[in-house]
């Protein structure tokens, strides 16, 4: 029987929806259960817990309106009154509706609880402008934001005020959202990772809810004019940099309500947003004194890339260790390098260890007085893919080092240049690149902890097709990772020589990368993920731990859970309402 290959394809593709389809579905039902846990939660002894916080900052709650469904807006006020924690004020300003039933709402609202403050414009002066005038109305140590359509969880302010009387000098607090539409149905839940700067610049992920100290908000002046849709972000971007104290509660706290026209519903129903969003971020690095080449639309709508200028014209040693099999090294990963790639002041570090087949020195006698080539010869060591890479760094005089598998084949030409950029800021120690297998499939967007069999470490979305948005569009921003893969790893060599390079004692085949990540980040600097260097990698699909190798690979996952026992049970880009199983996001049961 003969089978086409069109045929073939078909049926992966439709392997693959279906796949999509059940981690759909049972992302929902996940989702019901995690419901119940918080119903039982809600009904825990909250009150008991309040009366012994010593803690009990006033919250001012801040909802500028404007012409608001009736419905929505009662909901969102109730969401207020029904919260368990009573130190707040709720700050309205009208922005001069024309529905009269606002008025009329807002009017009974105030009558009702003295806590509610509302203050009625002439006109409308835009989300910002109205902000701010609630803002004016703000007593509170602390403000939170509240949509006029949205609505709160009953324990919303409880969690902050918990968090501030166990770390009370945080400035900046958020939490995990979801959607809520109008049969007042629960879904999209947004779990998301603690403060990540990288993805911040990228998208607005924080959103809500957001709590901040109100002397920082004045500080830097409120909400500025001119930013409508994107006027949160702006705000956030300006107070950041004024405190790094932020912290993430990881709970649902917030419920986004989708209606027809909301961006919530239909993102691209308020395309104004997007933007004042890169006008905010443009604003942002020109304050900040960051050399960029602009703010561009991201892969994703309401997702950004700041491309970031490369600083003079430094050099760069790709390293790539082999041996034997010539045609995947030259046909697919040295070839693509040298016909694709855009950035050219680079060189290619061929490590040769113990190659023994005629065509591979036959391929070296045809490169070997290529400007843009060496060969090293790594021989008579057992092997030790740690030490091999060592070895070369230590033969190279290039500021920047990027470790390369031989299995691998450039996709985007500006790949090389797309790692440069953020390598060379100097907070960060290393960057990755976004690997596909050949079937379009992920392989590498990173690297969480604590993950898989093993619960050592797993990469992001891996199996998943790159056409899909994957979870909240994580695959496809540049963001913080704990780790990356040195399949595809550039970083400083200046770094990687201050912290011992690969470890070739205990970690001589499989985790040296995710060492390597975990003691830069030891000393404070950040691993970065980006989408805009894609490569395909055409190695094994899974790791196969034989016989031969077994007992190495288990002395090195026993080496990391020691060394890295804190990290490992708790990876900062990676929330605890998510599986441990694998890397695909799936909710926690």
């Amino acid at each position: 029987m003969i089978v086409r290959k069109g045929n073939v394809m078909r049926m992966r593709g439709v392997f693959i929806k279906l796949k999509l389809l059940c981690w759909y579905l049972k992302n929902r039902l996940l989702y019901k259960i995690y419901l119940r846990k918080e119903e039982r939660y809600t009904n825990n002894k909250i009150k008991l817990h309040l009366q012994q916080l010593r803690y009990r900052p006033k919250i001012s709650i801040i909802m500028p309106t404007w012409n608001t469904d009736e419905r929505w807006l009662r909901r969102a006020i109730e969401s207020v009154l029904n919260q368990v924690y009573d130190n707040w004020e709720l700050c309205i300003a009208d922005g001069g509706s024309t529905k009269p039933h606002v008025r009329k709402i807002l009017e009974e609202y105030a009558q009702k609880d003295k806590r509610i403050k509302v203050k009625f414009l002439p006109e409308n002066l835009g989300i910002a402008g109205n902000s701010n005038e609630a803002l004016k109305l703000a007593t509170g140590e602390f403000v939170a934001f509240l949509d006029h359509d949205d609505e709160l969880a009953p324990f919303a302010l409880y969690e902050v005020v918990k968090l501030l009387n166990e770390k009370p000098d945080l400035d900046f607090i958020y939490s995990d959202e979801d959607k809520i539409d109008e049969k007042g149905r629960r879904k999209d839940p947004f779990f998301k990772p603690d403060y990540n700067p990288d993805m911040f610049l990228a998208c607005n992920y924080i959103c809500h809810l957001s709590v901040i100290r109100r002397s920082l908000v004045d500080k830097v002046g409120g909400f500025r004019l001119g930013y409508d849709g994107s006027q949160d972000y702006d705000l956030f971007l300006r107070v950041l940099e004024q405190t790094d104290k932020i912290a993430h509660i990881p709970k649902i706290l917030y419920h986004w309500r989708t209606v027809e026209t909301s961006c919530a519903s239909k993102p691209e129903a308020k395309t104004y947003a997007y933007e004042a969003a890169k006008k905010a971020l443009a604003d942002a690095m020109r304050r900040r004194e960051i050399e960029i080449e602009g703010v561009y639309d991201g892969l994703w709508l309401g997702s950004y890339r700041i491309k970031y200028k490369i600083k003079g014209n430094p050099k760069v040693s790709i390293i790539i260790p082999t041996k034997d099999k010539v045609n995947v090294l030259k046909k697919r990963c040295i070839d693509s390098i040298l016909n694709k790639t855009t950035y050219q002041n680079y060189e290619i570090v061929i490590v040769d260890n113990d190659s023994q087949e005629e065509r591979t020195f036959e391929y070296y006698e045809t490169i070997r007085d290529h400007p843009k080539i060496r060969i090293l010869k790594y021989e008579g060591e057992p092997f030790n893919f740690s030490a091999i890479n060592n070895y070369a760094v230590s033969r190279v005089n290039s500021e920047f080092v990027l470790f390369l598998n031989r299995n691998t084949e450039v996709i985007t030409s500006e790949w090389l240049s797309a790692m440069l950029e953020h390598v060379q800021r100097k907070e960060v120690g290393a960057v990755g690149a976004k690997l596909l297998y050949s079937d379009n499939t992920i392989r590498h967007a990173g690297i969480i902890l604590g993950v898989g069999p093993y619960r050592i470490a797993g990469h992001s979305h891996e199996h998943m097709p790159n056409s899909f948005p994957g979870y909240f569009g994580g695959p496809h921003v540049i963001q913080n990772v704990s780790a990356i893969s040195m399949d595809c790893m550039l970083t400083k060599k200046s770094l990687f020589e201050a912290v011992g390079g690969f470890d070739e004692v205990n970690l001589p085949t499989t985790f040296g990368d995710v060492d390597y990540c975990l003691k830069l980040r030891e000393r404070g600097y950040l691993i970065v993920y980006t989408p805009y260097a894609v490569l395909y990698y055409y190695g094994p699909k899974d790791y196969k731990c034989t016989s031969e190798n077994r007992e190495t690979f288990l002395k090195e996952v026993e080496f990391l859970r020691k060394k890295w026992k804190d990290f490992l049970n708790n990876d900062p880009y990676y929330n605890p309402n998510l599986t441990r199983d694998k890397a695909d996001f799936s909710i926690r049961a």
